[in-house]
């Protein structure tokens, strides 16, 4: 199945860690949405925002991955599923199911996110924007 990533999972060696299938296809922008980081665990979330986009990571990956990243994105009480087609294909992404206030994301998270950009080669300005909350 097609999965999206758009926060620490953009981090290729941990996504790798994660999902030992998971194949990094290519770079996507997923249209008319928003990054932010919001809640406890001060993690990346998107919401809906027209003329927006949010830079993100086209993996393939199992159904075994896909059981592991449900755990990992402590599925289905903080992320929920969120489905959109992509030239016609059908793709798999998560986001929070509680839309809190904005909160600055840790430094140790940030840094994996970050790193996460320059591995798939993201427009870092998105991610600048994000930050301002």
């Amino acid at each position: 199945m097609l999965y999206f990533a758009y926060g620490s999972n953009l981090h290729h060696f941990q996504m790798k860690r994660r999902c030992k299938d998971s194949i990094f296809l290519k770079k996507i922008n997923l249209k008319n949405f928003k990054l932010t980081f919001r809640s406890k665990y001060r993690a990346a979330d998107i919401e809906p925002k027209k003329n927006f986009i949010v830079p993100g990571a086209l993996y393939e990956i199992s159904k075994s991955d896909e059981k592991k990243l449900d755990v990992y994105e402590d599925f289905p009480n903080l992320y929920k599923k969120y489905y959109f087609y992509y030239y016609g294909k059908k793709v798999m992404t998560y986001t929070m199911v509680k839309k809190t206030p904005f909160k600055f994301p840790t430094e140790r998270y940030l840094n994996i996110v970050k790193r996460g950009y320059s591995d798939c080669k993201l427009d870092k300005r998105h991610l600048t924007t994000a930050l301002i909350g």
